[in-house]
């Protein structure tokens, strides 16, 4: 089969639930138009995230991007609460903030949004059998919630577990490839924190998860795989750069995905 885009999955506000979209627009700064564009944050500037507050991934959230609203379930609520992004984010605050029990407030960047490796704003990429394959090695996780924990923004399907370990070099060189009209380059493998390591749903940790995890992925490295940047095997998808003369373009599902080339690091 033909490499192709499967899914899209933005994020809207960081740490919350993510969206399925069927196209999303190339920012020029790289990023996903929407995708972590906004981030809850306490009162000391930090992020309101899965690796500090575990309480986060009890709270349901559904984005209608065009409308620019968020519904959200609270725990313990009666109903979904909706607000509008941009014209009742006091509100949406004073909200969050009950549910934490601390100030927090949304912070916005429309520009890049609030990605976890600032150097590398692309969107990562996974493919849809290394998501099989990684369930797996879990019992009792499905495909949809190793998703939901790994959090890729594009996943390519028609291809085998492990294609975008291609799209890293031995020597850290990017590596071009493209995805419909779009170009992109490869970085290096995603890092994980200790986020995929709980329920998606409830926050509830998987026992040994991460030793489990990079015991396995050890294992299963294929043995074309550039081995430099794995310092350790606690890493899954690929952290991605777009050139600006991909600014403007559209991802769509359905397009083709390819690799092209490996291109030296400018010093």
């Amino acid at each position: 089969m033909t490499p192709y885009l499967a899914k899209i999955l933005l994020y809207p506000v960081k740490s919350l639930d993510g969206v399925e979209v069927e196209n999303a627009r190339v920012l020029a700064s790289g990023a996903l138009q929407y995708d972590r564009e906004f981030a809850i944050i306490d009162e000391r500037g930090r992020f309101v995230n899965g690796k500090r507050h575990p309480k986060i991934h009890l709270l349901r959230a559904q984005f209608e991007l065009l409308n620019r609203t968020i519904s959200l379930q609270i725990p313990g609520g009666d109903s979904q609460q909706i607000f509008h992004l941009d014209e009742e984010r006091q509100i949406l605050e004073a909200t969050l903030s009950d549910f934490f029990e601390f100030s927090v407030t949304l912070g916005q960047n429309f520009l890049m949004g609030f990605p976890d490796d600032t150097n590398s704003l692309g969107p990562t990429v996974i493919s849809t059998a290394t998501l099989t394959e990684v369930a797996s090695w879990f019992a009792g996780l499905s495909v949809d919630e190793m998703r939901r924990r790994m959090r890729a923004n594009i996943e390519i399907s028609g291809v085998p577990a492990f294609w975008e370990d291609q799209l890293f070099s031995e020597q850290g060189d990017l590596v071009s490839f493209r995805v419909g009209d779009v170009h992109f380059f490869g970085v290096n493998p995603c890092q994980r924190c200790i986020v995929p390591t709980r329920d998606s749903y409830l926050g509830e940790a998987y026992p040994n998860f991460q030793k489990i995890f990079a015991t396995q992925r050890q294992a299963t490295l294929p043995n074309w795989v550039a081995s430099a940047p794995f310092n350790h095997f606690y890493r899954l998808s690929v952290n991605t750069q777009l050139p600006s003369s991909s600014a403007g373009k559209i991802l769509q599902i359905g397009d083709e995905a390819n690799y092209v080339d490996i291109l030296p690091q400018q010093s």
